[in-house]
């Protein structure tokens, strides 16, 4: 027995050593150099050094092979070599690139830079005709560093981020692997296939590196980097870009020339850096570019840089690309890190014969057990050899795990995270057990105090309970809130049980019920907090409300790819309700309105009689050529694509306390958001419903229009409202028409405008339509600038709004304010 363990073990062993090239790469001072691209002479294998300058390479078998090593920047070695046992060790000195303008023909009159570029740019549609369609192995690896994390972010806490931080809160919190064959045959079709995926830490975890989101082309106009960037070889460049030969070296026979690549003008969507090309071929050789997070529009990215490295394929008189390094860095709140993205593109075939139903809506998939691949795998099949960083990282990750996983463990996590503080009662408290993966949560009133002239001052208290399953597929909730008014001194209870059955399909099915108060429009286009301002500080109280008793059965799916289907029954009795209070913080000439919609001055009328009804709404979303990658605990769905989004949608009333409040509603919408490259992005929705048999109904069931008039915009409702448009004026139970179109220049005008430029800000555009039966067309106009804030927070909007409406028109100021740092 013992024999055959240790006959086992040597096996094992000398797998590791099977047909491996390895070795160490420096430059004359015998510093190690990252990334430098190793290959077999004629031959689509290789790979790169990693961050410490070792590399391995695997060959199919003993004998003659030529290896080739290049690193942007020093000289191109090439070594031939015949081993015959392995592991076979060969360290390699490279020498600095000695550039000279020797060659380089220099006419005084012209830039020769620029005849570089041209050249490059007129031979474009050759050179992308050649790279329509192929296949390839991908290997990827995404690391990413944090320095200095806070105990808390935003009131959060965020751990030591899955055991990734050390006691000064640095450390790895990202580490991960995949190899894949993608098949790609452009402009659409795109899939990848994942045959083996690693992360630290996680042994059932599937990475999240992609070939095609890591996928960036020179030779593309612009590059989508939040935002769309020029490229240097953009066939608009010389309008955004100037060039610099500084000089050229021979390679292989060939005249590579050094370009450097700068901005016209400072905080335009742009890159600088090198640009390394071809003389004659008038390919790319290499790229060494950078931006930042002023010209991407996030702010807290340092920096970006991207490195290309290309290999001349003869058959084809092609420059491919072997690999590409992606390094980022970023700081934010006293806080920052870096990362990179690495990726190794082998055994090209630019003949590839694509079977029937190779390319479908699936973009992204694994192969059963893609992350089952133990470490003798890995060391056979990484592209790119581990750093002794990343070593220690999987290691002590994976003993963590393990410890992680176990119960005493995540019993005294919870002790510490579970413990109860004097301030919880009114700002929250959770108590988890992880082991058995439940939680109960209680949300405090605090951060809920609002007001409006029904409640007076009132606050929202929650208590709900989560459980979920190991691989998060299914989990189940149970929630209740209480609301409670001072002014109409009442207590109103909610409550809802749900439960997701998987990720797939996210097949939902839940049941709500109880009684709270409801703004007319069920949409609740006016925020609590805007109202509260509005109603306390200027008499504006916009918020009207009714008392709603409700019990509702509600369920959703993706009933396919691109079809998502939800229905609701329910029963609901609707109350009216009045003003209770008028207190205010300030005295205007003017009082505050009734809390009817309908008569604003009268305050005995309500808008409504007390009535109940039962209620069926059901609703499609189309989404056209939707693509998605598959995981094995879940899909997600992309949302890039040329066609629109169709929803349709009908709501039927029946079994009201009244006949008269029986009616039919159908409505649909188009709406789709697109890339304009670097002039910005436009979105669109045209939506137009109609009613049946809705002569008596009640104004809670018209049809109503998100509009706004706090002056105040605390949602994004861009395609889906109006910005100074009474809420309640243009209400109907007749047939409707509404369309929005906003368009956002992402700095494409202001980008351009000395002094303005340097505040990164975009500018916007916007028209906005309604038409209903009972009234006039109502049009809005906004122009307005988006990124406003200060520092690394862009939260705030501003826009200029000039409203039609008959033969009158209005105009107003609006303050926009998101959550976001972009």
């Amino acid at each position: 027995m013992i024999q055959k363990l240790l006959f086992f073990g040597l096996f094992i062993f000398s797998l590791t050593l099977q047909a491996q090239v390895t070795g160490l790469v420096t430059d004359a001072d015998n510093i190690a150099l990252p990334y430098v691209n190793v290959y077999v002479k004629d031959a689509t294998l290789g790979t790169t050094t990693n961050a410490s300058g070792k590399y391995q390479l695997a060959l199919d078998k003993p004998g003659t092979y030529t290896l080739v090593f290049q690193f942007l920047g020093f000289t191109k070695q090439e070594i031939k070599i015949a081993p015959q046992e392995f592991p076979y060790v060969l360290d390699v000195t490279l020498s600095p690139e000695t550039t000279s303008l020797d060659e380089v023909v220099v006419d005084a009159q012209s830039n020769p830079a620029d005849r570089i570029i041209q050249a490059v740019i007129a031979k474009k549609p050759q050179i992308l005709e050649k790279k329509q369609a192929y296949t390839a192995d991908f290997y990827s690896r995404g690391i990413w560093r944090v320095e200095n994390a806070p105990e808390k972010f935003f009131g959060q806490d965020i751990g030591d981020l899955g055991g990734g931080l050390d006691s000064t809160r640095s450390g790895i919190v990202y580490l991960s692997e995949t190899l894949s064959k993608i098949a790609v045959n452009k402009p659409d079709d795109f899939k990848e296939t994942i045959s083996a995926s690693k992360v630290s830490g996680d042994d059932n975890g599937f990475s999240f590196n992609s070939a095609q989101e890591a996928e960036f082309s020179f030779y593309d106009n612009t590059l989508e980097v939040n935002t769309e960037l020029v490229s240097p070889l953009a066939d608009n460049a010389f309008n955004y870009y100037t060039y610099k030969l500084e000089g050229a070296f021979r390679e292989s026979g060939k005249l590579i020339n050094k370009i450097t690549v700068s901005p016209k003008r400072e905080n335009d969507r742009i890159f600088s850096g090198t640009l390394y090309i071809v003389e004659d071929d008038w390919q790319l050789y290499g790229v060494d570019l950078t931006t930042n997070g002023a010209a991407i529009q996030v702010p807290f990215i340092e920096s970006l840089g991207f490195k290309h490295s290309f290999k001349y394929d003869q058959e084809l008189d092609l420059w491919i690309k072997i690999s590409q390094n992606i390094d980022f860095s970023f700081k934010m709140l006293g806080f920052g890190g870096n990362g990179r993205f690495t990726a190794v593109y082998s055994n090209y075939n630019f003949n590839p014969e694509f079977q029937r139903g190779t390319f479908t809506r699936e973009v992204l998939s694994f192969k059963p057990e893609a992350n089952k691949k133990d470490s003798i795998f890995w060391q056979l099949a990484r592209r790119v050899p581990l750093t002794l960083e990343e070593r220690n990282d999987y290691t002590f990750k994976d003993s963590l795990q393990e410890k992680r996983n176990s119960k005493p463990y995540k019993d005294s996590v919870d002790r510490v995270r579970n413990r109860f503080s004097l301030a919880d009662p009114i700002l929250g408290y959770s108590y988890q057990n992880s082991f058995k993966r439940w939680r109960l949560s209680y949300d405090g009133p605090i951060t809920t105090i609002n007001f409006n002239t029904v409640q007076g001052f009132n606050a929202f208290a929650g208590l709900s309970y989560n459980s979920w399953t190991e691989d998060y597929q299914q989990a189940f909730n149970v929630s209740a809130q209480a609301n409670y008014g001072l002014d109409d001194e009442r207590l109103r209870l909610t409550g809802r049980i749900a439960k997701r059955f998987n990720r797939i399909s996210k097949r939902v099915l839940q049941l709500t019920g109880g009684i709270k108060t409801q703004q007319f429009n069920a949409e609740e286009p006016i925020s609590r907090l805007g109202n509260s301002f509005s109603t306390l500080i200027w008499n504006r109280n916009h918020i009207k409300l009714y008392d709603l008793e409700f019990v509702r059965l509600g369920y959703s799916e993706e009933l396919i790819n691109g079809l998502q289907f939800s229905a609701q029954l329910g029963f609901e009795q609707r109350s009216p309700l009045f003003n209770t209070t008028d207190q205010t913080f300030f005295k205007w000439d003017f009082d505050y309105t009734s809390n009817n919609p309908l008569a604003p001055q009268d305050f005995n009328t309500a808008a409504f009689n007390k009535h109940s009804l039962a209620k069926l709404n059901l609703q499609a979303v189309i989404h056209f050529d939707q693509k998605y990658m598959s995981y094995p605990d879940g899909k997600f769905n992309l949302e890039e694509s040329k066609y629109p989004t169709l929803t349709v949608g009908a709501e039927h009333a029946f079994a009201t306390s009244d006949k008269q409040y029986n009616f039919t509603e159908i409505k649909a919408e188009l709406r789709q958001e697109l890339s304009l490259g670097n002039k910005g992005n436009l979105g669109y929705a045209v939506s137009s419903g109609t009613f049946f048999n809705a002569e008596g109904i009640s104004f809670v069931d018209y049809q109503h229009f998100n509009g706004n008039r706090t002056y105040l915009n605390f949602r994004d409702t861009r395609l889906t409202g109006f910005n100074n448009m009474p809420y309640y004026d243009f209400s109907t139970r007749n047939t409707f028409f509404e369309a929005h179109i906003e368009h956002n220049f992402k700095g494409f005008i202001l980008g351009k405008i000395p002094g303005i430029r340097a505040l990164n800000l975009n500018l916007i555009g916007g028209a906005h339509t309604l038409s209903t039966l009972e009234n006039k067309p109502y049009t809005e106009l906004n122009l307005g600038i988006d990124n406003l804030g200060f520092g690394k927070f862009k939260f705030f909007r501003l826009d200029y709004v000039h409203s039609f409406f008959g033969d009158g028109s209005e105009q107003a100021v609006v303050l926009g304010f998101k959550l976001s740092t972009n």
